[in-house]
């Protein structure tokens, strides 16, 4: 792109891919991501690096896996969290626009530690994810440049008219970089505004069913006896907040347009990780069930670009693509310039995937994932799931059994398709991994929070 333009950044905490109509879901309203995916490009293959908060964030911001830059597992709060400058080594993406001119701001959820005080490059700072627990409604404490402050009302709404004054009152001399993290689809489900889960009462919920626990695996964290109890009045309230999240981001995109700012911004929609409602017998994503789990509703997310007149609108792509590979997008939209970028950084800007203006040619054919010292290769087909250091491990053919019911590592079949796929995973973070900082270190490293899985026992 000859011109740098504007970057609004929207993340929905806990969005699973499956909950947009543009992907499909017939039941649930989006119509606002629906626009932006169907006069954009939708990344129909986009996945997480690590399912669960706080190491996809910073996956994101730093371009680098979590066997980089050490953040395994969902960061607690409190003084012994706060003491450890987690991102302290790493060159952040706001940091690295900031630096290039790029005015930098930050409404929402940061969930990386210190949230109290403006963070990793951002001069503009409104946060809130220090305050647990996650109610939707009711008063919340906000960070606003480091000033405490209790504000009443729905997070969403309250964090887009953050957003929305910060359009108003920009530095027009200057591009900027919004980043605007909601969390009205983590849980709670519950609490959500009545108008809108009132309309879902009555849903099929087709694109959640309700399945048998996996065997061998122990439900964890997310599910609440009521949520198990009542699966349909929990997906109404899941099934709300995506929708009042969409009427937030219309509410942005009406704001570009009446300041003359659409065609000059790029518009991105993503998700930290995905999420099951009750798909697989699960409600959560990578850490719902002990053993940890990498199934597809907690790896695959929902990735949407848009910039009229600069990116090619109805486009599906298809390609696997993952946030290491949005932070590489992202500053070659700006025109970073990142020395030692292939030794440094694992993902591939695919800018001209979007906008048509070269091929990419040799697309890698596999994704890869961690959490803690759980790691998978995922090809077109299988999926590959080792737990280090004994197991157990996992084999599913995504083809034969998209539900990944079966579990086939153990066939004497796939002994050749287990080994080629386990060189491939071991060689990936053979070249990528800090010896220091990797996830099969996690036993060693500091403590994130009082629940990690590896010291549950």
């Amino acid at each position: 792109m000859a011109d740098r333009p504007n970057i609004l950044l929207i993340m929905g905490e806990d969005h699973g891919a499956w909950a947009l109509g543009a992907a499909g879901n017939r039941e649930i309203r989006t119509p606002t991501l629906d626009y932006l995916a169907e006069t954009g490009v939708q990344m129909d293959n986009a996945f997480t690096p690590t399912p669960v908060c706080s190491p996809s964030r910073a996956c994101l911001l730093t371009g680098r896996l979590a066997s980089q830059h050490g953040i395994h597992d969902y960061l607690g709060s409190g003084p012994d969290i706060d003491a450890i400058d987690w991102l302290g080594a790493e060159n952040t993406l706001p940091q690295l626009l900031r630096g290039n001119g790029y005015q930098t701001a930050l409404i929402g959820k940061w969930h990386l530690g210190r949230d109290a005080q403006p963070q990793g490059g951002f001069e503009h700072w409104v946060c809130h994810s220090f305050d647990y627990p996650f109610e939707h409604g009711g008063p919340h404490r906000y960070s606003i440049q480091g000033e405490i402050h209790t504000l009443d009302g729905y997070k969403t709404q309250i964090l887009t008219d953050f957003a929305v004054d910060f359009l108003r009152e920009r530095d027009t001399e200057r591009p900027f970089f919004l980043f605007v993290s909601h969390t009205a689809t983590h849980s709670p489900w519950s609490g959500h505004p009545e108008r809108l889960v009132q309309a879902y009462r009555g849903c099929d919920f087709s694109a959640a069913p309700q399945d048998p626990s996996p065997p061998g695996a122990v439900q964890n964290l997310e599910s609440t006896n009521a949520t198990r109890e009542q699966p349909h009045e929990a997906l109404a309230q899941y099934y709300a907040a995506v929708t009042e999240m969409d009427e937030g981001v219309g509410r942005l995109l009406d704001e570009l347009e009446a300041l003359g700012l659409r065609e000059t911004t790029l518009v991105v929609y993503l998700s930290d990780h995905g999420l099951n409602c009750g798909q697989h017998g699960i409600w959560g994503k990578g850490n719902g069930t002990l053993p940890l789990n990498m199934v597809e509703e907690s790896i695959r997310i929902p990735l949407i670009f848009n910039q009229p007149g600069r990116l090619f609108g109805h486009q599906h792509r298809g390609e696997f693509v993952d946030h290491l590979d949005i932070f590489r997008t992202l500053a070659e939209v700006a025109g970073i310039d990142l020395p030692g970028a292939a030794e440094r950084y694992p993902g591939r800007s695919f800018l001209s995937l979007l906008d048509n203006t070269a091929p990419a040619p040799g697309w890698r054919d596999v994704q890869f994932g961690e959490y803690g010292d759980v790691r998978m290769v995922r090809t077109a087909r299988h999926k590959l799931i080792m737990r280090h250091p004994d197991g157990p491990h996992e084999l599913y053919d995504l083809v034969q059994d998209p539900r990944e019911t079966s579990n086939v590592h153990a066939d004497p079949a796939n002994a050749a398709l287990v080994a080629r796929l386990t060189e491939q995973v071991t060689a990936y973070f053979a070249r990528h991994a800090d010896p220091v900082k990797s996830g099969l270190r996690v036993r060693d490293l500091p403590r994130h929070n009082s629940t990690e899985a590896w010291r549950s026992g």
